[in-house]
């Protein structure tokens, strides 16, 4: 794996959207709930979820990202993690990072993610489609909220310097994607669009 982008990539007015900063929420929320006492976040980024884990709890952060100039604790490419150690991790998380290579090493990388992971492996993929929300909320009733995705006439994808894939396209349908996972000896444990950042799907794996 080859690093695609400049630390300047990261800056918040470009990168940073509203619908980027609620999935950190979810990333958040999904990790604290199951409040492991390690984690390795796999694609640094903005380093968000990393300032977050390490000044708001206790759980042993580490991150690993192959740009060596956002300085994470591990150099290193998510489909060959040779300098991790067998189950090191209680949790394992890729948010938004294994569509940054091709497909055919899906298998491979969801393989790596399971060796260095003790029980816990998180991960979000871009999910392309029509997406249709709807939010009610009233006075003295619980907000509701109900949400769906169309993918009728799949468009090809083409490759446009980072994304390889996208769930959603021609040739990457969901049950393609979950098969892949349940494969690779995965439980899928819940798995979801988040509402407020609907081109992210997130997976919550267990070993």
């Amino acid at each position: 794996m080859e690093k695609q982008v400049n630390k300047d990539s990261y800056n918040f007015s470009k990168y940073c959207t509203i619908d980027r900063w609620a999935s950190y929420w979810h990333q958040i929320d999904e990790i604290t709930k199951i409040n492991p006492e390690s984690v390795l976040e796999i694609g640094l980024g903005d380093g968000v979820l990393s300032d977050y884990l390490k000044n708001n709890t206790c759980i042993k952060y580490k991150s690993m990202d192959i740009a060596e100039d956002l300085q994470p604790d591990i150099v290193g490419s998510i489909d060959s993690m040779k300098n991790v150690e067998n189950e090191a991790f209680d949790l394992v998380c890729a948010f938004e990072v294994i569509e940054h290579l091709p497909f055919e090493k899906f298998e491979v990388i969801l393989d790596e993610l399971k060796r260095v992971s003790r029980k816990w492996v998180l991960i979000s993929l871009p999910h392309w489609g029509r997406h249709f929300s709807f939010e009610v909320r009233l006075p003295y009733f619980k907000k509701k909220r109900w949400q769906f995705k169309l993918n009728l006439f799949p468009i090809e994808h083409k490759f446009n310097g980072q994304h390889y894939w996208e769930i959603g396209k021609s040739g990457y349908n969901l049950d393609k994607i979950k098969k892949t996972i349940l494969d690779s000896g995965f439980k899928i444990e819940s798995d979801y669009i988040a509402f407020e950042s609907p081109y992210h799907h997130f997976f919550i794996l267990e070993k």
